[in-house]
């Protein structure tokens, strides 16, 4: 069974989506039209209730971001991404041992389904600018997001 709900953000409405085991999918900027809720999206609410009120700096959700072999070991790099540090598309790759491949470790990032909970916000280009964000208003989202770690990005 699938549940679905939505919350209220500094960023909008964040749809969550769980297989009532896991975390499935977070939708920055989407309402969900028929809440059915669980202890998963309940326990992720709050959590992220907690983030954004500034006392949160790790989420402990059970998450399950299902893709390719390549993007599911850049997502689960993005999980080692402290709050408030960032990293670039290139360190990235480097971490996951593809070096070279900038460009694809941003097409994983860009996909991953479960934004802020696997952090991709922090992954910068090697210059520290912001390159994109596919989450919400894209760059302006990705920029609250810093801002409210604290992180330097320009």
């Amino acid at each position: 069974m699938t549940f679905h709900a939505s919350i209220e953000s500094p960023l909008g409405p964040i749809a969550l989506t769980s297989d009532g085991r896991h975390l499935t999918d977070l939708h920055i900027g989407r309402h969900v039209a028929k809440p059915t809720t669980d202890p998963i999206i309940d326990a992720a609410s709050a959590q992220l209730g907690e983030y954004f009120a500034g006392h949160r700096t790790e989420f402990d959700l059970p998450l399950k971001a299902t893709g390719t072999a390549f993007q599911e070991s850049i997502w689960q790099a993005l999980q080692g991404i402290p709050f408030g540090h960032t990293t670039s598309y290139g360190e990235l790759g480097q971490a996951v041992g593809k070096p070279g491949s900038a460009r694809a470790v941003g097409g994983a990032v860009g996909a991953n389904p479960l934004p802020i909970v696997i952090p991709c916000h922090r992954v910068l280009a090697s210059d520290r600018r912001i390159t994109g964000y596919s989450g919400g208003d894209g760059i302006p989202t990705k920029e609250k997001l810093l801002d409210l770690e604290k992180i330097s990005y320009r």
